[in-house]
């Protein structure tokens, strides 16, 4: 897929930065589509299904985090944050609430167009992957997003799994009884971002509560003073 090809969605209340954003994603050959609010980013996020969408924190009507968690109830389509320079609150918890990456303003255009192209690829690199994953009783579709895990009554129960939740999981399953460091996980699910150990393990016990519902709550377990792996026979 070429540049030409991709839509970015940019939802941003400030005229003036979104004029940038478009001007260096249209000299890069990207497609944009611009809303300055909310309840319109909504709107055009399901009408026009965008490969990536950059999305504000701070806006007027429901805010980029109110947002985030919209879409992340029914879509792993890629989202980066924007977010202020010392904003450093909302941007723990934009990666808690399942974003790919974030940006701080004033952003470097380099950096920007840099970190877009590294998002996609990973997200084009996981669409693109036609394979099942098999541990035990749980089976991962890398093509659909999926995870589905036999319950104790043979029953298949899907797991409701954020993108960042779904990553972690595959890298567990594609080596498992591996232990990962904090660093191990961070570095292969979240490489782009400034994530600290609480973000990683935030991500990890959410993971976990999940599986635990359906049945799998000894799937994930914790090597003392080392890290975590995925153990199932």
């Amino acid at each position: 897929m070429t540049n030409q090809d991709q839509l970015i969605l940019i939802i941003e209340d400030e005229p003036e930065i979104a004029e940038i954003l478009q001007m260096y994603l249209q000299h890069e050959g990207f497609k944009t589509e611009h809303v300055s609010n909310g309840r319109h980013g909504l709107q055009s996020w399901r009408q026009i299904n965008p490969d990536l969408i950059l999305l504000d924190i701070r806006m007027p009507g429901p805010d980029g985090l109110d947002i985030l968690q919209t879409i992340r109830g029914v879509s792993n389509v890629p989202i980066i944050m924007l977010t202020a320079l010392t904003d450093d609150i909302n941007k723990l918890l934009s990666l808690r609430l399942g974003a790919d990456d974030y940006i701080a303003k004033p952003f470097n255009p380099a950096e920007l167009i840099a970190r877009i192209r590294t998002v996609l690829r990973r997200s084009n690199k996981s669409v693109a992957t036609d394979k099942l994953l098999r541990v035990g009783r749980l089976t991962i579709n890398q093509d659909s997003y999926t995870a589905l895990f036999i319950d104790d009554k043979g029953a298949s129960q899907e797991l409701p799994l954020t993108l960042t939740e779904f990553r972690l999981l595959v890298h567990f399953a594609q080596q498992p009884k591996r232990c990962f460091t904090r660093l191990d996980l961070i570095d292969a699910c979240l490489p782009e971002s400034d994530a600290l150990d609480r973000v990683i393990d935030s991500h990890l016990s959410k993971l976990r509560r999940k599986l635990s519902d359906v049945g799998g709550s000894d799937l994930i377990q914790t090597v003392r003073g080392v890290g975590y792996r995925l153990f199932a026979e």
